[in-house]
């Protein structure tokens, strides 16, 4: 069989390379990009009518394809004499089958074998044999072949899919994370449901309910406490039950000596303007007026703001005192030695947020075993605010200040039970000392439970619902917190 390779730059002028050998009955084989060139591979059609009358190519031809399944009959001798004579319509027509559709024929079946060859890596079923030369897609310089009949291409052979083993998937941690918030929040909404559900069947429950909330304390510490309350009292005795019940829960020092009496190093922290100032001068005049005024000791740790050591000064002066400023810590032991024959001794320090980064060194000089710490609480903040007081100044005794200018006591009362803070104290004004009293827990409950008349922040009857929502007892009843 006369079959020659032929190089060139281009697919054209291999092309006419071809036929300039084999004349007009050139067959190109095939045609592809090589480190030389375009190669074309071609022969005549006589080689081909002699190839097709010769023995099985599986014995004698080293280059002929091999048989596959399906495979289109070779043409004919005679078909292929009149290929050379009667147009490519006709011939198209003729064999059933274009030149494009074969490739695509062809390229679909090499996809197929490739696939089958990956499934049955692990198999010894025999594969299909690859044809012997391969049909490439005509080059985009080669000049545009005649319009041809549109000739359906055969439909690709199905592929079998490889069993894939189906395996446990592992659950997300943030889906785990989600259903069990999700749980937690079905089961509060149940218990918030069956509880407004028993409220709203007792008019009394829903009634001191809303009289709590309207005057400042939490929906955790009025479902705390309400959860206690008898189901037979009357409105009157409900009423004396409540009072009497929150008047038990704030610890005060009525049962101990007062500040001035009792005497020893305070230190009063707070943020900036809970009156720790006045309260020290008002602490240090009552001091003096019993003790006299050798008895009492003021020092100041407030160098931030301006005027403020000259206002404890000025105090000092009016009751025969020396205000002292300390620096730093080894400034405090100090003046904490000089003053060690005094009754009372009282620390001013710098106000500052509770996340303000000066906070911690200001409770650090503090850190001396013999100072006790007194949390001045504005009694007009917010009840939030008053919490962050507590859980970044971490005092354990408080007085109360401007009580006068707070709407509700409430806010206030709520932190110091929730809190268990012991109330030492609680001033109502500025002048020093008479607007300064011991901590009287039953005048501050009935005193907080006032009516203020009506507010845009109070809550109606029909509003309950979403103030328990997410209301819980925080433990307060359940861990033996609140008394009845």
């Amino acid at each position: 069989m006369n079959i020659q390779r032929f190089y060139a730059a281009t697919a054209r002028e291999a092309l006419a390379k071809a036929r300039m050998v084999f004349g007009d009955g050139t067959l190109i084989l095939s045609n592809r990009q090589t480190p030389q060139g375009i190669e074309v591979v071609a022969t005549t059609e006589e080689s081909l009518a002699t190839l097709d009358q010769s023995v099985p190519a599986a014995t004698t031809a080293p280059v002929a394809p091999a048989p596959r399944a399906k495979a289109a009959p070779a043409p004919s001798p005679a078909a292929v004499r009149a290929a050379a004579q009667t147009p490519v319509e006709d011939d198209a027509a003729q064999l059933a089958m274009s030149t494009l559709s074969f490739q695509d024929y062809v390229r679909e079946r090499m996809l197929q074998r490739r696939a089958e060859a990956q499934q049955q890596a692990k198999a010894a079923a025999p594969q299909s044999a690859r044809p012997a030369y391969e049909i490439i897609p005509p080059d985009p310089e080669v000049a545009p072949q005649p319009p041809r009949k549109a000739v359906a291409a055969p439909a690709p052979l199905p592929v079998a899919a490889a069993p894939v083993a189906a395996a446990p998937a592992a659950v997300p941690q943030g889906l785990v994370n989600e259903l069990s918030a999700m749980k937690d929040l079905i089961e509060e909404r149940f218990s918030t449901l069956a509880w407004l559900g028993q409220t709203k069947q007792s008019p009394i429950h829903a009634n001191l309910t809303l009289k709590l909330i309207r005057s400042g304390y939490s929906p955790a510490l009025a479902r705390a406490v309400l959860s206690m309350m008898p189901d037979d009292a009357s409105p009157a005795e409900a009423m004396l039950w409540l009072l009497g019940v929150l008047t038990r829960n704030i610890k005060t020092d009525a049962g101990g000596p007062a500040l001035k009496d009792e005497g020893g190093v305070f230190a009063l922290v707070g943020t900036t303007g809970v009156g720790k100032t006045t309260t020290a001068a008002k602490l240090a005049a009552l001091c003096a007026r019993t003790h006299g005024a050798g008895s009492v000791g003021l020092i100041t740790l407030d160098s931030y703001r301006i005027g403020a050591h000259e206002q404890l000064r000025a105090y000092g002066r009016m009751l025969g005192v020396v205000a002292h400023m300390a620096h730093d810590r080894a400034a405090l032991q100090d003046l904490l030695g000089l003053l060690s024959n005094r009754k009372m001794v009282i620390i001013d320090t710098t106000g500052v947020a509770p996340r303000d980064p000066r906070k911690r060194d200001i409770l650090d000089v503090l850190n001396l075993p013999q100072i006790k710490r007194l949390l001045v609480l504005n009694a007009a903040s917010h009840g939030d605010t008053q919490d962050e007081a507590v859980a970044n100044f971490g005092a354990k005794q408080a007085v109360l200040t401007k009580i006068d200018e707070a709407v509700k006591l409430g806010p206030a009362l709520d932190t110091v039970i929730r809190n268990h803070l012991v109330l030492r104290g609680v001033s109502s004004g500025q002048r020093v000392p008479e607007d300064w009293e011991r901590a009287d827990a039953e005048q501050l409950v009935r005193l907080s439970m006032r009516s203020s008349g009506k507010s845009a922040h109070d809550p109606q009857m029909a509003e309950l619902g979403l103030y328990f929502a997410q209301a819980g007892t925080q433990g307060l009843h359940a861990q033996g917190r609140l008394h009845a």
